[in-house]
């Protein structure tokens, strides 16, 4: 089976029917021993200073891995993927572009699907057969997740491990089914936890190494991590295939993904949420959105380059963490 790169979550369903191996890069990139060389070489071979660590770490990851082909993200994601692609283009990799339309149009976005569909053979009834043997492994990672959020029983790391492999299963449905499986069966006989502070993650994963490890010493532990939860398709297991990626919240307005966070916050009880944008990325704007609409405490958080925390940020996740246990302090 040949290997088809990823930018980001796309129609998984196609690759698998299809009979490829799917390979999100940024997974390659970030798990790297050294991601930070991967982002070194990127900018040897030209990459600004100024550009997203995220896409050079992709790029670089891409060519190390070898990645004949690769589907980009047109539309609905980075908004450096053009040069993305046409950088790996020049390099011999074959472009499969794909669109998620902003106004989350149905017929435009079947379209995209079914022109997935076309360029690596495959059609409905095989893609419905994918989708079907993927619901038993989405289910099991949304059973992680309540393990997570309602009995404390999975950290914010483990929680956001298994919900974004949800975009390439690890390139092997089976493998990840087992593994999951495995670490279900041993988080339900943890004990219970119940924290006094409950945080949620807001943005694309971050390229951060040390974040969840850092607050979760502080004892305000992260329990809704939302592109990662995204990523499980969770939300939308029964309805069509159109509709599945329709209800995907990322790609498409800020306004809806504010909904969907504002939804989980009441449900999970967060007391806070940390808003986590990359260095030069066009998300970092639509922080003034998030802030005065999100329904607790918001605190921005950036990072640029793939590393631990530095001391600036460990102190304003600190404070973030002692002023929200002041709150809970003060008498209703």
């Amino acid at each position: 089976m040949a290997e088809v790169g990823l930018t980001t979550t796309i129609p998984v369903e196609v690759i698998l029917a299809a009979g490829e191996t799917p390979v999100d890069l940024n997974n390659i990139f970030i798990t790297d021993p050294d991601p930070q060389a991967l982002v070194n070489q990127a900018e040897l071979d030209g990459y600004p200073r100024n550009a997203c660590g995220w896409v050079k770490g992709i790029y670089a990851a891409a060519l190390r891995r070898g990645i004949k082909r690769m589907v980009a993200v047109t539309q609905g994601d980075c908004t450096q993927t053009h040069a993305l692609m046409e950088t790996l283009q020049a390099a011999g990799v074959e472009i499969i572009p794909f669109a998620y339309p902003y106004d989350r149009d149905r017929q435009l976005l079947g379209a995209q699907i079914e022109r997935f569909m076309d360029h690596l053979g495959v059609d409905e009834d095989q893609v419905h057969q994918v989708r079907e043997k993927l619901r038993p492994v989405r289910e099991l990672i949304g059973r992680i997740d309540e393990l997570t959020w309602k009995e404390g029983k999975v950290t914010g790391a483990e929680n956001h491990y298994y919900q974004v492999c949800c975009s390439d299963f690890n390139g092997n449905v089976e493998t990840f089914f087992q593994e999951a499986q495995q670490f279900y069966q041993q988080a339900r006989q943890r004990p219970a936890r119940h924290p006094p502070i409950r945080l949620g993650f807001m943005g694309v994963p971050p390229i951060i190494t040390d974040l969840y490890k850092f607050i979760e010493s502080r004892g305000a532990p992260i329990v809704y991590n939302e592109t990662q939860r995204q990523f499980t398709m969770i939300d939308s297991l029964d309805e069509d295939l159109v509709t599945q990626y329709q209800r995907y919240t990322y790609p498409y307005d800020v306004f809806g993904r504010i909904a969907d966070v504002n939804r989980q916050v009441k449900l999970r009880r967060l007391d806070g949420v940390i808003h986590y944008t990359q260095t030069f990325c066009f998300r970092q704007i639509e922080d003034l959105l998030i802030r005065p609409r999100v329904n607790c405490p918001v605190l921005s958080l950036e990072g640029d380059r793939p590393g631990p925390l530095d001391a600036r940020n460990k102190l304003r996740l600190e404070a973030f963490v002692e002023m929200l246990h002041m709150r809970g302090r003060q008498p209703s």
